[in-house]
Formats: structure tokens, sequence, C-alpha cells
């Protein structure tokens, strides 16, 4: 969490002195990437809302996206549901911003075939959706999680500029 404080205060800063938000849909980063932005003092300026979407249910629940996914999305852990994920968060909470991950964090893969250490990280903004795939090639569960989500973040800081 140490790594990720320091952005989470840079992404704050710049999203008040915008006045602009952020919703999150995370999976694999279980909260992490919320919880950075919600230790910063004033997150409520900015933060809109988080959920883990980590199984269909919570998809279905909390963002309303069918299962079956959407064509032309086939599954999850892929750069066109992380996207889905960021923009639908982002409607439906109406922020600024969305961000979306999915992926495989270890020990083991996926059940779509993606090894340990995959994800894949989607931000919408008021200039559209751009995403990213990350490989650690690491079975490192804890490691993992705490990558992808310093990844996103660093994401989300460069989309800000």
């Amino acid at each position: 969490m140490q790594d990720l404080l320091p952005l989470a205060e840079k992404i704050g800063a710049r999203l008040k002195e915008r006045k602009e938000t952020i919703a999150i849909a995370e999976s694999s980063t279980g909260g992490l990437i919320s919880a950075a932005l919600l230790s910063v003092g004033g997150a409520s300026a900015y933060f809109r809302g988080g959920s883990v979407i980590y199984t269909a249910y919570a998809r279905s629940g909390f963002l309303e996206i069918p299962n079956p996914l959407p064509s032309p999305i086939e599954r999850a852990s892929t750069e066109a549901y992380a996207s889905l994920l960021a923009e639908t968060v982002k409607a439906r909470l109406e922020a600024s911003w969305g961000l979306g991950e999915t992926g495989a964090t270890g020990p083991t893969g996926n059940r779509y075939g993606d090894k340990a250490g995959h994800t894949c990280i989607a931000i919408s903004g008021p200039n559209g959706t751009e995403a990213m795939t990350l490989e650690t090639g690491s079975p490192d569960r804890i490691g993992n999680m705490r990558a992808f989500a310093l990844r996103a973040m660093q994401m989300l800081a460069d989309a800000l500029g």
C-alpha cells in the first residue's frame, strides 16, 4: 500500500483541482485501488464509488452487465472486458473517469487460460477509453495484486496528465 499512497495523493489532487470524479470496478486487485484513493483526506470530493467485480454475480448485480457478456466481448481478463468495466462504472456512477481491472493473480492462472500475473486495465475518460495488458510472470498472489494496483494507479495518473 505504501507504493500506492503517493500516487493516490497525486491523483486526488488532480481530480479535485479539475473538479472531476472517478469510479472503480476492480477484480484481481481486490479493492486495493479503491482503498488507496480513499486513503487521501477529502476523497469524497472525487471518489464516486468502487466495487470488487470478482464474479459474474457481482458483475450483473453491481453493474448490470449481462451473462453471457455482450458481443463481441467473449470473456473476462481481456482489454475489451476491462474497457467494458471502466465505461460501465463511469456511466452508472456518473463519474468523469472510470477504471476497470481484471486478471489472474495466482498462484495459478484463470479458467480462460491466462497465466498467473496477467491483468488488463482500462481507463475511460472524457476523451475515450484506453486499455493495456500487464504480465508479471509471477505466481505470487499478493505481489501481483500490488503490482496490478500500482500499474492501474500509474495509468490513471498518466491519463490525468
